[in-house]
């Protein structure tokens, strides 16, 4: 394995937020649905290790869901 293969990256993708007592959250169970502050088409947040990276649109491709980067931060990708 080369130095790069070992390199571990978090990547987080934000759809929306939610704010919601503790309570209430300690109460939901499997299957629960939190509504998010966002619309379907509104971008979303592409973060690696936390900090931002990108900005993208999600994509449905059958039973797939995947991102499409759309716009990057200065300073990654060029």
């Amino acid at each position: 394995m080369n130095a790069v293969e070992s390199v571990k990256i978090d990547i987080t993708v934000i759809i929306g937020k939610s704010t919601l007592p503790i309570h209430q959250l300690l109460k939901m169970g499997r299957g629960a649905v939190i509504e998010l502050d966002a619309n379907q088409n509104d971008d979303v947040w592409i973060l690696a290790n936390n900090e931002p990276i990108a900005r993208g649109e999600i994509v449905l491709q059958g039973d797939v869901i995947a991102i499409s980067i759309t716009d990057t931060v200065n300073g990654f990708f060029g």
